[in-house]
């Protein structure tokens, strides 16, 4: 029988995804599990979008340009001048999700071998994207006791070599809804610039920046017009996650050039998802207020429940609608599953996400998990309940 390649043998499995079938199984035995592990939101799609679709004198499903309709990424670039960022349709490619935006931004920046420093815990699927990029990722410890606080410049230092090629943040941060700081920004700026590296941002969660902070973007930062990819998408500013739209931007003409060849090899974005995206520009200026207030209260509550519970480390996230916390167990991976094969509570459980599958290197976030505080209060403090309870009673502490 014909063997599989070396990549698809190390490609990770997503940590996020694994314990799936051990939730499905507690589903069929009538148990209800409380889903605080996947960055699924349970907000409402705008209306405006979906009519959008619905909506569309469309007679013949065609490719659309391979960067995109030309409209959509003019009401991009109307989107963005909100930021303070200024661009222009010929600066933008229109991608099928975040995700293809961060493979496009790998395989047109980075060659089998080289390296890129991403402080961890990171996204996983970045791991993902890097074995099939054959990408070498060196990782930089930021630490839960610091509240994931960007690693200091030393480290940074000891990490480059001449394989070196970029440095990649997400921003506000998944897995940790850690909010880099204007003087975080600029150290990353000034590294970039001394060792010529570009910079990939992540900015999925942009809108999401709690307690009177405001995101930074990489592309406001002055001089890194030719070192900044930012990595963008719609399915978590607008709960359209199954639009799979996203956006690859930079101001690096050769960098543009380059990954319009990927663009051209994958011919063209989805075109309904695309008019969603669009009309998602023209949703009213208060509609982030919102949600965000909804967000911003899930988070209090599930911080504040975690926080009293014996054992139990959960730094206060400044945006995104994650957050990783400590427990007091030897391996939370086993716990998790534990959680949904031999554990209810008034026939109720809760699944969490894993945390060491968000970092690289071996051995770190064994006691952790990641929440996503994706669920109404209602739902967030029954699962807590099952949590508390629950680490009380799991027998391998």
């Amino acid at each position: 029988m014909p063997s599989i390649s070396h990549r698809g043998e190390q490609m990770p499995s997503s940590p996020i995804r694994k314990l799936v079938p051990f939730a499905e199984a507690a589903k069929k035995r009538g148990t209800k599990v409380y889903h605080l592990n996947i960055g699924q939101p349970d907000i409402v799609t705008p209306q405006a979008v979906m009519d959008a679709v619905r909506h569309t004198n469309m007679t013949v499903l065609a490719y659309s340009h391979s960067a995109g309709f030309e409209s959509y990424r003019k009401k991009l670039c109307e989107y963005y001048r909100r930021f303070n960022i200024e661009l222009t349709p010929e600066e933008i490619i229109v991608t099928t999700g975040g995700s293809e935006a961060i493979q496009f931004a790998l395989m047109a920046c980075l060659d089998p071998g080289d390296e890129i420093i991403i402080p961890e815990p990171f996204y996983a699927n970045y791991n993902g994207f890097a074995v099939a990029s054959q990408i070498a990722i060196k990782p930089i410890f930021s630490s839960i006791e610091d509240g994931f606080k960007l690693p200091p410049i030393e480290e940074f230092e000891k990490n480059i070599t001449s394989k070196t090629k970029a440095i990649m943040i997400c921003n506000p941060n998944n897995p940790t809804g850690y909010l880099y700081s204007a003087e975080e920004m600029n150290v990353l700026k000034d590294i970039c610039l001394q060792h010529n590296l570009f910079l990939f941002s992540d900015e999925a969660y942009r809108e999401f920046c709690y307690d009177g902070h405001t995101h930074i973007s990489a592309m406001n930062l002055e001089g890194m017009e030719q070192h900044v990819v930012l990595l963008d998408t719609i399915s978590k500013r607008y709960s359209a996650c199954g639009g799979r739209i996203g956006a690859f931007v930079t101001k690096n003409k050769a960098v543009y050039q380059a990954a319009m060849k990927f663009a051209q090899a994958r011919l063209s974005p989805p075109s309904f998802a695309q008019i969603a995206g669009e009309a998602a520009v023209d949703l009213p200026a208060d509609y982030f207020d919102e949600v965000k207030a909804e967000y911003l209260k899930r988070r209090d509550v599930l911080v504040n429940r975690l926080n009293k519970m014996p054992g139990v480390l959960c730094p206060n996230p400044g945006g995104a609608f994650y957050a990783i916390a400590k427990l007091p167990v030897t391996s939370a991976e086993d716990f998790c599953r534990w959680l949904l094969e031999h554990f209810s509570h008034n026939n109720q459980t809760v699944m969490m996400a894993p945390a060491a599958g968000f970092y690289s290197t071996p051995g770190l976030g064994l006691n952790e998990v990641r929440f996503a505080y994706v669920l109404n209060t209602d739902d967030i403090n029954a699962a807590m309940d099952c949590l508390e309870i629950a680490l009380a009673q799991y027998p391998n502490q």
